[in-house]
């Protein structure tokens, strides 16, 4: 699966995330950095292989 947002930096402490369903939100760069570390940890998660199956 690819990206399921984009990033747009509007001035130098926030940046817009918009949401390929039509949403977004202004995030400063503290909840970014959360936002990014959250969505790699989702996606990473998606890729692990179950040992049991």
């Amino acid at each position: 699966m690819g990206s399921e947002f984009s990033l747009n930096r509007i001035n130098p402490n926030q940046t817009q995330v918009f949401f390929n369903d039509g949403r977004y939100e202004t995030l400063t760069d503290d909840e970014l950095e959360l936002f990014l570390t959250e969505a790699a940890l989702s996606e990473s998660s998606k890729n692990e292989v179950d040992p049991f199956n």
